[in-house]
């Protein structure tokens, strides 16, 4: 039997555009099928901030960030806590992603035309000691278009592989099986689902049409997580970190449902790590949704209050943008599935950004104009629209009128008005002095002697019930699922590895489905930034692995 393409490639999001471009320019013929259709080419890249992590970047040394590849192994390995045999080949990409992150990714990169915002961004700032989790410095640099210029590159590349007869898009193919042939997958099967309209991540039809079957020396999984699939999140939810939320937001569309990572075991691959997750603590609903419990996370400086389901402040070192996951356990044993942040105007204007291409317009837009006016907004207009919008917003003159809205809001009295009040007040009463017993406000002081966060990311100091800082703000927090941390267990040329170890012959994966790479990457933790570039690096070393073997 003929070979409908040299490749297959599952998934048209960022991964598997950068493995396809890899393939075009080895000069290599490209199937590339994906279950939707062809507008939400580049899948969820396209939704995304563009955060991408760079070690010893120009931006970082412009704002006098003394990072290296060392201090940055040091912080990752600290984080990711690899602790199981399995994570031999998710360590190994964790050098290699770190290697390549202080290295060539940044030139690379620039290349191919992508360019950066100056002020790069602290996430994760981890709170605990120098070999424990989170960033030591900032790493966080903003791609100048956000997500959908890191589609952009690749993007235009393929489709010149389109023009030259090397790639063809298979929309609307949902693959169900991989076949082999003398032990090698050489088949992938599946349905032709009807047309679609749908708009870029909106749910689209899946009325099955026909069926389909074609053969290439090399497939690529490139399909993604299961964070649309709360049914699948669930199943693979980790004790650790207690009881799984009853309700949760969902950061991604509908079809980020986890289905091809599935069938990809079932033709023999190892899914490792599958308990190993990423979700948000800082979730709000989207207003104006574009997908089913649409959520957008709020991306936090460090100053506002948060408090548990009852009004009680959140432990150390569990500020906002400290530690993700160790904010999830607490929240989930807590007997609630929300949190709230308590500020005010002063905090929100200076400190709030939300997450996602579609609330950063300026940025999106490449628009200097547009930056400059959210620098000089009071609030910026697509936070001021979920304060006037948003169904987790409560904005009022006095801490009573504030107390009685979020009781409100939850339909129960958890929240005591005099107990809140004296949280405040011990809270507000250490902002007088240059030093302090809060720990919060030590983090507080030390971010504003980092330049970037003095300018854009953190208020001074202040009393929260200082009228001249109102109103008075509460926002309900709820869980937002995002990322798997785990995936399909790869080596360092992609290739996907069945549970003895072994290649299974003719299939590589990347991005998502691989855990970003080996199944794993990130361990238990990310430092945030990591997941575009996880799939720009192993979608990338997938297509180069690929041209190579069917060469």
């Amino acid at each position: 039997m003929a070979y409908d393409a040299d490749v297959i490639v599952i998934g048209a999001g960022l991964a598997g555009l950068v493995a396809t471009a890899e393939l075009v320019d080895a000069g290599r013929s490209v199937l590339v099928l994906d279950q939707e259709p062809e507008q939400s080419l580049g899948g969820q890249a396209h939704w995304s901030f563009g955060g991408l992590f760079l070690v010893d970047s120009p931006e970082q040394r412009r704002l006098r960030i003394k990072d290296s590849r060392e201090l940055a192994l040091q912080d990752w390995l600290g984080t990711a806590g690899f602790d199981r045999p399995e994570d031999r080949w998710p360590r190994a990409w964790a050098e290699a992603y770190v290697d390549f992150a202080a290295g060539e990714k940044r030139a690379w990169l620039h290349r191919r035309g992508l360019r950066f915002f100056p002020v790069v961004g602290w996430a994760e700032r981890g709170g605990y000691d120098a070999g424990g989790h989170g960033n030591s410095v900032p790493r966080f640099h903003i791609t100048w278009g956000t997500g959908p210029a890191v589609v952009a590159p690749f993007e235009r590349r393929v489709r010149e592989g389109v023009a030259r007869g090397l790639v063809t898009f298979r929309f609307r193919h949902r693959v169900t099986g991989l076949d082999s042939t003398a032990g090698a997958v050489d088949t992938v099967t599946g349905e032709t689902l009807e047309p679609s309209d749908a708009a870029r991540g909106t749910a689209s039809s899946r009325t099955v049409t026909g069926s389909f079957a074609l053969r290439a020396q090399a497939v690529i999984v490139t399909s993604g997580g299961i964070g649309g699939n709360h049914d699948l999140v669930r199943a693979h939810w980790p004790e650790r970190l207690g009881s799984p939320p009853r309700t949760m937001l969902s950061g991604v569309p509908a079809h980020v449902d986890g289905l091809m990572i599935g069938v990809t075991e079932a033709a023999g691959a190892h899914h490792i790590n599958r308990d190993r997750m990423w979700h948000y603590t800082e979730g709000i609903e989207n207003w104006d949704p574009v997908w089913s419990r649409h959520g957008i996370r709020i991306l936090p400086g460090p100053s506002s209050l948060w408090l548990d389901a009852r009004g009680r402040r959140l432990p150390v070192p569990l500020f906002p943008g400290f530690d993700t996951l160790g904010t999830l356990e607490h929240i989930t044993r807590s007997g609630h599935d929300h949190t709230w942040f308590v500020l005010d105007r002063r905090i929100i204007g200076k400190e709030f950004a939300l997450s996602g291409s579609e609330q950063n317009p300026d940025l999106t837009g490449k628009s200097v104009r547009g930056v400059i006016g959210r620098a000089r907004a009071d609030v910026p207009a697509p936070v001021r629209a979920f304060m006037d919008r948003g169904a987790d917003f409560v904005v009022e003159k006095d801490l009573g009128a504030l107390v009685r809205g979020m009781n409100a809001l939850t339909g129960e009295p958890l929240i005591d008005e005099a107990g809140l009040r004296r949280e405040i007040t011990a809270r507000d009463r250490e902002t007088v002095n240059p030093f302090t017993k809060d720990l919060q406000i030590t983090a507080i002081r030390g971010a504003r002697r980092y330049l970037g966060d003095r300018l854009i990311r953190t208020a001074a100091p202040h009393r929260i019930l200082d009228p001249e800082a109102g109103p008075l703000i509460a926002v309900r927090l709820n869980i937002l699922t995002r990322k798997s941390l785990g995936g399909l267990e790869t080596d360092l040329s992609s290739r996907v590895l069945t549970a003895a170890g072994e290649p299974l012959p003719g299939v590589y994966a990347a991005g998502e489905a691989a855990g970003f790479g080996g199944g794993g990457v990130h361990g238990y933790r990310s430092l945030e930034g990591t997941f575009l570039g996880g799939c720009v690096f192993s979608g990338r070393t997938a297509g180069r692995a690929a041209a190579k073997a069917v060469g």
